[in-house]
């Protein structure tokens, strides 16, 4: 084998035939199945997979020598012979995850267990869509591979997570970087090097909650991300629910309300034009034209703006006005939530993105509201929370799922 990525990253059927085309397919088999389960015997191995003793020996002592499989030595046991132990060799293969939200990229490194490695933030970015700003996406990604300290070797690939409609097949924006012929992975793809995987923000957010904030048992889950804007991730049976095109998710353009409003979808009455971030801004900053006294007068006087980190940080210092429109919010987004769970009857609905952040202000209201317009015997069997882990989420999401198409998890 030459390198870890020609091994992983080449097609099957190419520089492969017969014999060594099968037991390439059977490694990253034997590579899969620990990275799931974790150390394994051969005789573990064999009867999982399914293959025969002398044939994973083989495989397994080639594997270690190139240095992706270890040797754990020998585990004890009742009595007879004792097997050896093996597990995967974490410093052999990374992964790259990157989030690319409205105001901030956020980069980690993973191993082959999702461990992490190390974390890096953009904090001064703002997502537009322009060349400039796909030139700054490509220039800070290489900049963090190249300084991360890993080698770039090592280095099998690259998940980027973005908002908007996104199709991992085909590996395009529909919102973002659009005039190009090619996509975005491959744009990217050609900058730094390392294959690519564009995924939609919130699904990689979902992933990454599924797989490191959940206990294991859960099989069916909704992820809220109630960032600037409204999305929702949907795990089936442990798998991420796409649709028909990879679009599946935009709940933040159900049309709920009668407003005239006009939605960043250019249609009227979305969910996102009364709940999300951006809303909650545009409510707060119309409040103090009007007059409404609020402790975050004085910036706005100051900028002209206000972020919805803001007023979640306001309504945690008692502020009136963003406690009221945090629980506005809150009982909106909890009747939107009944209609979802009347739908799905999922194990567990999680609360993430920006709006996480304001606690039982908006979870108080938000559980009230589930409580009263869904079917109580869907809402008895549904826990809600609010997300365990940190901004790193969607970043480390993007990282998992690279990881699992290049193993072929």
């Amino acid at each position: 084998m030459s390198s870890l990525q020609e091994f992983f990253n080449r097609p099957e059927h190419d520089h492969a035939k017969g014999i060594v085309q099968k037991n390439n397919i059977i490694k990253r088999s034997i590579i899969a199945y620990m990275a799931v389960h974790g150390e394994c015997t051969l005789a573990e191995l064999a009867r999982e997979l399914h293959i025969s003793i002398p044939t994973v020996t083989k495989l397994v002592e080639e594997l270690v020598r190139e240095k992706i499989i270890n040797d754990r030595g020998k585990i004890e046991t009742s009595g007879g012979r004792r097997p050896n132990v093996f597990g995967l060799a974490n410093s052999a293969i990374y992964f790259a995850g990157v989030e690319i939200s409205r105001d901030q990229m956020v980069m980690v490194i993973t191993d082959l267990q999702n461990n992490l490695i190390t974390t890096h933030r953009c904090a001064d970015f703002a997502l537009e869509d322009t060349e400039e700003c796909l030139n700054h996406i490509r220039q800070a990604t290489e900049k963090f591979l190249s300084t991360c300290g890993v080698d770039r070797s090592k280095l099998l690939g690259v998940g980027i997570c973005i908002a908007g409609r996104v199709n991992p097949e085909t590996g395009r924006s529909y919102k973002y970087f659009t005039a190009n012929p090619q996509s975005l992975s491959e744009m990217i793809e050609s900058f730094i090097g390392h294959p690519v995987l564009i995924e939609n923000d919130t699904r990689a957010k979902c992933y990454g909650e599924y797989s490191k904030g959940c206990t294991g048992n859960e099989k069916n889950i909704i992820y809220l991300n109630l960032g600037r804007g409204v999305a929702i991730g949907i795990i089936v049976d442990g798998k991420i629910y796409y649709g028909r095109s990879g679009f599946a998710g935009e709940f933040g353009h159900t049309p709920l309300f009668e407003n005239e409003i006009i939605c960043d979808c250019g249609k009227k009455g979305c969910l996102e034009t009364e709940v999300s971030g951006i809303a909650i801004e545009n409510k707060m900053i119309a409040q103090i034209q009007r007059g409404r006294n609020t402790i975050l007068m004085d910036k706005y006087n100051r900028t002209g703006k206000i972020h919805i980190t803001d007023i979640i940080h306001a309504a945690r210092n008692d502020d009136n006005l963003s406690i009221e429109l945090i629980e506005e919010a809150g009982e909106k987004i909890g009747k939107s939530i009944a209609f979802l769970i009347n739908i799905f009857n999922p194990e567990q609905v999680i609360i993430g993105g920006y709006l996480a952040g304001a606690g039982d202000y908006l979870m108080l209201p938000l559980k009230s509201a589930v409580n009263k317009f869904s079917l109580r015997l869907v809402y008895n069997d549904t826990l809600f929370r609010t997300t365990k882990l940190d901004d790193n989420i969607g970043a480390l999401g993007a990282a998992m799922l690279i990881r699992n198409k290049i193993i072929g998890l």
